[in-house]
């Protein structure tokens, strides 16, 4: 993608996908598959972050991460969650305030036995 904001490609919003995260077993702790996954991700946001930087565009760039499923709040019996309702929503660039937005899950106001959603997606964009 920033080869395509260097190009000068005006569009407004660029999307991509990763896999691997569907663990429904064997997520691994600080060194299994979760934390790989994730070094993954902080990689690639890192390497992101310091080619906008280069090209003077941080300040113009706001990254969201988003999951197509959320998790269950609890571990299956293959040391891994299963898909739930709710998950989690990253937003990160220059111009983002850090913090919780919006409201924790409750862990005992369960859908089912998941997590309830307390910011849609949509209303971040």
């Amino acid at each position: 993608m920033a080869i395509l904001i260097q190009g000068g490609f005006e569009t407004r919003v660029f999307y991509t996908t990763t896999g691997g995260f569907d663990l429904h077993g064997d997520a691994g702790g600080a060194t299994g598959s979760q934390a790989n996954l994730m070094q993954n991700i902080d990689d690639a946001i890192a390497a992101f972050r310091t080619d906008m930087v280069a090209m003077g565009q941080w300040d113009n760039v706001v990254i969201a991460l988003i999951t197509e499923f959320g998790r269950r709040n609890y571990q299956n019996g293959s040391f891994g969650t299963d898909h739930g309702k709710a998950g989690p929503m990253f937003v990160a660039g220059s111009g983002v305030q850090g913090g919780l937005y919006g409201r924790h899950p409750s862990l005992e106001a369960l859908d089912e036995g998941d997590l309830v959603h307390t910011t849609d997606f949509r209303a971040v964009y």
